[in-house]
C-alpha cells in the first residue's frame, strides 16, 4: 500500500465513530510501521474535525430524522436521542470535568463523537464543549499512543511487575 494511503486510511479511521482513536493509533503505530508522534498528531487533528459540526448541527439533524417519513431514521433519531439521554447526567452531574473524562477514556461507545453528542443536547456552550472536547481527544491519544507503543509494558518492568499489565 502506498504511503499516502496509509495515511490517509488513518485520517479517515480517526474521523469516524466507533474506532475514532482507538482504531486509528495502533494502525498507524503496529501495522503500518507509522512513527507514534504522527500517528498521535494526525489522528488527534482527524479525531477533532468532525466535533463542530456535531456540535452545531445535531439537534436539528435528529430533530429532521425523528420527523421523518422513513422508519429507519426515526429508529436511528431514536437510537441517538437514548444514547446521549443514557450519558446526560454524567455530564450534567461533573459538567466540564465529566466532558473531558468521557472523551479522554478510550472505550467503546466514548469518546469525541458522543461526548459532542452528549454537550450538543446538554446545551454546553459550545466554546467549552469544543475546548473540553480537544482536551478529551489529546488525552484519549496520548493513551492509546502508550499503550500501543508498549509504554505500559515498559513501565511495569521498571516497577518490577506492580502494575500486572499484560
Amino acid at each position: 500500500m502506498a504511503v499516502w494511503l496509509r495515511y490517509l486510511t488513518m485520517f479517515g479511521l480517526a474521523m469516524v465513530p466507533v474506532s475514532e482513536l482507538r482504531g486509528a493509533i495502533p494502525l498507524g503505530i503496529l501495522a503500518y510501521d507509522i512513527p507514534w508522534y504522527e500517528c498521535y498528531i494526525l489522528c488527534c487533528i482527524a479525531n477533532f474535525i468532525p466535533v463542530p459540526f456535531i456540535l452545531l448541527l445535531i439537534k436539528k439533524v435528529i430533530k429532521w430524522m425523528g420527523e421523518s417519513k422513513v422508519e429507519f431514521f426515526k429508529k436511528v433519531s431514536l437510537w441517538i436521542q437514548n444514547k446521549a439521554d443514557k450519558n446526560k447526567d454524567k455530564i450534567n452531574r461533573y459538567g466540564v470535568f465529566g466532558l473531558i473524562l468521557f472523551v479522554a477514556i478510550p472505550l467503546p461507545m466514548t469518546g469525541a463523537w458522543t461526548g459532542a453528542l452528549v454537550a450538543a443536547v446538554t446545551n454546553m456552550k459550545f466554546g467549552r464543549a469544543v475546548i473540553c472536547c480537544i482536551t478529551g481527544i489529546l488525552i484519549a491519544g496520548a493513551i492509546v499512543t502508550l499503550i500501543s507503543t508498549g509504554a505500559l509494558s515498559a513501565l511495569d518492568w521498571m516497577l518490577g511487575s506492580k502494575l500486572n499489565v499484560a
